[in-house]
């Protein structure tokens, strides 16, 4: 994932924020028509390839075969294995914020703030566990995750939540803090690891909402 500064809200919104846009994990370039064609002949052999093997045995040598082209055409396009991965997670990635940016409520818009931060959090659990192998394999550097677009879109979206919901303290510092329950290794932990199911996590994500004043 390619680092950015978080979205800022439009300065028509009523407290200065802008207004939230789907934003990439990746931040792939505007492609011409026909190297957005190739780019998606190859990540449709690439998504075909992860179901067979798993992300752990996706090489960017298997992708060039699968698609009928030379290894440096993969090369180029995504430049290595985590870029390849980065593009994958990117479609799954974008499903999730238009669900939450624009999708119907009490997700989306049109619900009053707590119900919809009651509803982030199971629905990033289940994206969360649905695509832990792909997200996992795209963190080479720890670090890295903190500074992607998507993420930062995570944050000020809990954010301006947090702040329509009255929740008292840093809006900011608890949306990190609330994140970090939806990790996708914690989740993988608790959900396969220790077993949990995954309705447990949840209700110990509307316990923990609830008890920061956001009751639904």
């Amino acid at each position: 994932m390619t680092g950015s500064a978080p979205p800022s809200p439009p300065s028509g919104a009523p407290d200065g924020r802008k207004e939230l846009t789907l934003l990439p994990v990746g931040e792939p370039p505007q492609l011409r028509a026909d190297a957005a064609r190739n780019r998606t002949r190859l990540l449709e052999a690439a998504s075909r390839l992860l179901i067979e093997c798993g992300a752990a045995n996706l090489t960017m040598e298997a992708v060039a075969t699968a698609a009928g082209v030379g290894k440096g055409t993969v090369f180029r396009r995504f430049g290595d294995r985590t870029g390849l991965l980065l593009a994958l997670l990117d479609h799954r990635e974008q499903q999730l914020q238009a669900a939450f940016l624009s999708g119907p409520p009490p997700l989306g818009p049109g619900a009053p703030a707590a119900q919809r931060l009651h509803a982030f959090g199971p629905a990033v659990i289940r994206h969360e566990h649905d695509h832990h192998e792909l997200i996992l394999a795209t963190r080479a550097d720890p670090l890295r995750t903190y500074g992607v677009p998507a993420y930062g879109l995570r944050v000020a979206h809990v954010a301006m939540l947090l702040r329509e919901a009255g929740v008292e303290g840093d809006p900011e510092l608890l949306a990190h803090t609330l994140l970090g329950c939806l990790d996708t290794a914690l989740v993988h932990h608790l959900s396969v690891e220790r077993g949990m199911p995954l309705d447990r996590l949840e209700a110990a994500w509307h316990d923990l909402v609830t008890r920061l004043g956001a009751e639904r």
